[in-house]
């Protein structure tokens, strides 16, 4: 049992580190410009910050490199490196395809989109500047995504953290001198922040590029594609892609419905997201391991310990993710006074609340993302897509409808709705888990 907790935990710890890591660049970007320009500035961030990523994490980070994690590391389960090879060299020219495809659409129809999204004068006009400077940086940060995607599949998630600690260093360095003046450096607040973001993505992705010699294949894009193995790649990233955009899309356009109840909601809800949004990190990592993981051994035919390495990621996942949920419940006001300025006040308060709610849906999320790692790793996307669009879009989306955009409910009935929404889909990944695994993989 100790060993099998070890050997998770040497692949999950990193990876948990890595996603906090990229995590702390949203977070210190929203702590700064706060702190610099108030509800205006974390409004044009948190806004734009959404949009951009929602459509990245479709396409890459929880398309793309997903399927190339599981794919990768069951060709290397099954000693099959050629599959492993020709799979990964098939992705990241696909990611170059759709990162320079973002880009000009990021850069062209910003304004636009931050209009479709509810943004209004000065939102909309800094959030415009935010936006187009980010996007020069798309296309290397969809490659980042996918060399990890590689590494994780190799059981490499050491690489991905060094990267993103790069990254880190980088951006945060850089939002402290551009957003706030220092050094000689003009004060730039939020078009700081956005070159400070992109300064840290084109450093992680030179550190990247610098490791691929460490795979046990190599990267060539002038290597044929091949048409079956393009297939089986998007046959298992459509269904991930689409999860991730019914989660994503669905969490855009609540965000549209609470910027309609002002500009004190959206900042309080937009702080609350930052926060929690940390504690997906541990969560995520956990799922990122097991997918691995149940890959490699599923590839090896051995069920055994397939099952046991999810049963004990989720004990591992449920327990960091239950402490998370203990200090957001004790110190909601000390957590959200880290990103806003004292005399805010009221959106202390609002964003207190908002966290609090926050605690009750750690431990059904923990078990939900450890559960749906678990599945890609067995090659099957479709399930956990399907629950996700019934937990977010028969569920969730029609509750936000209701109360907070026809009945005007104030911004914690958001945070209620998801708690409620977290659990359902919990068990319901649950219940078809243990059905697939007695019909597939019961010895």
């Amino acid at each position: 049992m100790v060993k099998t907790y070890i050997e998770i935990l040497k692949l999950a710890l990193p990876a948990v580190g890595e996603m906090i890591l990229y995590m702390m660049i949203w977070v210190f970007d929203t702590v700064m410009v706060g702190r610099h320009s108030g509800q205006l500035g974390v409004s044009a961030v948190g806004l734009s910050s959404e949009i951009i990523y929602t459509f990245f994490n479709i396409f890459v980070s929880m398309g793309i490199s997903i399927s190339v994690t599981s794919i990768v590391s069951r060709s290397l389960g099954a000693k099959n490196e050629k599959k492993a090879d020709e799979v990964s060299n098939i992705a990241v020219k696909l990611g170059i395809f759709l990162g320079i495809l973002l880009t000009l659409i990021f850069s062209i129809f910003s304004e636009e989109i931050l209009h479709i999204a509810g943004a209004k004068n000065d939102v909309a006009l800094l959030g415009k500047t935010y936006m187009r400077i980010c996007s020069i940086g798309l296309t290397f940060n969809m490659l980042i995504n996918i060399f990890n995607g590689i590494y994780r599949g190799c059981k490499n998630t050491k690489t991905p953290l060094y990267g993103a600690a790069i990254m880190n260093i980088v951006n945060v360095s850089l939002d402290y001198i551009l957003i706030f003046g220092k050094f000689g450096a003009p004060e730039l607040g939020v078009k700081g922040a956005a070159i400070a973001t992109v300064g840290g993505i084109l450093c992680a992705f030179i550190f990247s590029l610098t490791q691929l010699k460490k795979l046990p294949f190599k990267i060539h894009l002038k290597r044929k594609i091949i048409k079956e193995e393009v297939k089986e790649l998007v046959t298992l990233a459509i269904p991930s892609a689409c999860q991730e955009g019914a989660f994503s899309i669905n969490r855009l356009i609540n965000v549209s419905i609470i910027m309609g109840l002002g500009s004190l909601a959206f900042a309080a809800n937009q702080i609350t997201i930052t926060i929690e949004s940390i504690s997906f990190m541990p969560g995520w990592g956990f799922a990122v391991a097991l997918t691995t993981l149940a890959g490699h051994s599923i590839g090896e035919k051995n069920y055994e310990k397939t099952k046991k390495y999810v049963y004990y990621t989720i004990t591992l996942s449920v327990v960091t993710m239950g402490v998370t949920a203990l200090i957001f419940f004790f110190f909601p006001k000390e957590l959200i006074s880290l990103f806003i300025k004292e005399s805010e006040k009221e959106v202390i308060e609002l964003g207190a609340m908002c966290l609090v709610l926050a605690a009750i849906e750690q431990i059904p999320m923990a078990i939900a993302m450890a559960l749906e790692g678990a599945m890609k790793g067995m090659g099957d996307t479709k399930t956990p897509f399907k629950v996700v669009i019934f937990t977010n879009w028969i569920i969730r989306l029609p509750l936000v409808y209701y109360f907070l955009y026809l009945k005007k409910y104030p911004v914690t009935a958001f945070w209620t709705i998801t708690a409620i929404q977290w659990t359902i889909e919990a068990i319901i990944i649950f219940i078809v888990y243990e059905r697939k695994w007695k019909k597939d993989y019961r010895n």
